[in-house]
């Protein structure tokens, strides 16, 4: 039997880590090269991954609901055929690790995945895995920790004998044994001890090779009932490897009845670093203007009973983002970028239109690429997919890239306006109102209209005053009378 490891790819440039969110495969069922094993949640997206050769799924190394680190393993396959042995593959582990060189290493599946092909690294949706990422240098045992040799004969062992695993190992390189060091974790788990207040050299380690997980610091931190969850402390003995899925379980942390704590991760996360980021960087300032729409509103209902737009979907917002492309083609200058490093301000010459979407993960903001170079009925078809997907939760990472104008439609949840925060590398960002019916003056006279009001937010580093109510007069004049869309144009 030869077991070959899937470990969590890097999904999207750089991100750290992934939530599992659904698996599609359980132990003993066959999976082929490029079938789709489960489902997982980044700071962007959630994305589908493929598993990158054929076997039988050996074990999930992970439950559902479980945050993890880019590079540890998450699935292992049987690739070589053969029954399953009865253990884990990690409790074999030290005896074939008797006869091997004289090497610290950590755990049994770095020696399996220096042994496998360098020919093919997995690769999802156009992101690789780096091959530096997934390895880490051995780290020296502490002064203890190498006294007792695993294996009876004595001229098995090499001078140096390798780390088998024991239970000891990972509590005294964790500060819990004679001679320790320094508690193992990675960078974002000692940064959540820091905010918590948690000590990591009273906390008990589950991660393999003794690193201290989030799940660890969670439950150093969680009130006084918290010694019941640490009740399975034998089955880490047991089962090493099987301990982390086990540990890891959803995270959900309720205090009381009265409160209910839900950790900040995924896209939630990704966003809320982002605005946090946006509105202290970029200094910003907010227009308004309220006007008449009804010309625009008919038109829409003129559109949706013509030909020319059969089987496409008509509303407000798709004449609404012409509008916008139109008025960026009157004043260029909106559509741009300011560059800090380079101390440049970046005028770009297309437009990628993003479209602000509530969905069930959070806030997304897909793009369409090339908005500007698209017609009335190609705009409605890309509106049209870019909605439907990111409400589907498909939306990949490539999609919510290189934005360069945002709109986000407030006003279909019954607001008049609001005064959006820009998103990241971008100059402006349109906010859209509730259209309503209301008393208006209109050819001397008041009649009820269907009035909007839009706010428009911009960089005040890129776009003065006279830019931004040029820009965004000229979005309300369209709008008031859409048969300048032809005329503009």
């Amino acid at each position: 039997m030869t077991i070959r490891e899937f470990k969590m790819p890097d999904v999207g440039e750089g991100l750290t880590e992934a939530e599992i969110l659904k698996w599609y495969v359980q132990p003993g069922d066959t999976v082929e090269d490029g079938q789709i094993v489960c489902e997982v949640e980044t700071a962007k997206a959630a994305v589908e991954l493929p598993i990158p050769f054929d076997g039988t799924v050996h074990e999930l190394r992970f439950a559902e609901g479980t945050t993890v680190d880019v590079g540890q393993v998450i699935i292992s396959v049987n690739v070589g055929g053969g029954a399953a042995p009865e253990a884990p593959v990690a409790e074999a582990a030290p005896v074939a690790q008797a006869a091997a060189p004289a090497v610290v290493a950590p755990v049994a599946p770095v020696a399996e995945e220096e042994a496998e092909p360098q020919g093919r690294t997995p690769v999802l949706v156009g992101y690789g895995v780096a091959a530096s990422s997934t390895k880490r240098r051995p780290r020296k045992p502490a002064p203890g920790a190498v006294t007792a040799a695993p294996v009876a004969p004595a001229q098995a062992a090499p001078a140096a004998v390798p780390v088998a695993v024991p239970v000891s190992v990972p509590e005294q390189l964790n500060g819990h044994g004679p001679g320790a060091g320094r508690p193992l974790a990675k960078p974002p788990v000692r940064k959540l001890a820091k905010d918590l207040g948690v000590d990591l050299a009273t906390v008990t380690p589950t991660g393999p090779d003794g690193i201290i997980t989030r799940e660890d610091v969670h439950a150093a931190a969680a009130p006084a009932p918290a010694p019941a969850v640490e009740a399975p402390a034998p089955t880490p003995v047991a089962q090493p490897v099987a301990a982390p899925a086990a540990v890891q379980a959803a995270p959900v942390v309720s205090t009381d009845a009265r409160e209910t704590r839900v950790p900040v991760k995924g896209v939630r996360k990704a966003t809320a670093a982002a605005m946090v980021g946006s509105a202290f960087t970029a200094p910003h300032v907010t227009e308004f203007v309220t006007f008449d729409i009804t010309r625009t509103m008919k038109l829409v209902e003129e559109l949706k009973s013509g030909t020319d737009m059969a089987g496409l979907r008509v509303n407000p917002l798709l004449l609404i983002a012409k509008a916008v492309l139109v008025a960026v083609r009157r004043n260029p200058e909106i559509n741009a970028a300011w560059d800090e490093a380079a101390q440049e301000i970046v005028l770009k010459h297309y437009v990628n239109l993003g479209i602000a979407a509530a969905t069930p993960r959070g806030l997304l903001v897909p793009n369409i690429k090339d908005a500007h170079a698209q017609t009335l009925p190609e705009l409605s078809a890309s509106l049209s997919e870019l909605i439907s997907t990111a409400r589907d939760g498909k939306t990949t990472p490539a999609a919510m890239q290189g934005g360069t104008f945002t709109i986000t439609n407030v006003g279909v949840f019954g607001v008049d306006t609001g005064t959006p925060i820009l998103n990241p590398g971008e100059s402006a960002i349109l906010a859209v109102g509730a259209i309503k019916l209301q008393p208006w003056v209109h050819k001397g006279k008041v009649k009820p209209r269907q009035v909007t009001t839009l706010a428009l937010s911009f960089d005040h580093r890129l776009v003065d005053g006279e830019l931004g109510s040029k820009f965004l007069a000229d979005v309300a004049a369209i709008l008031e009378q859409p048969k300048r869309l032809i005329s503009w144009a």
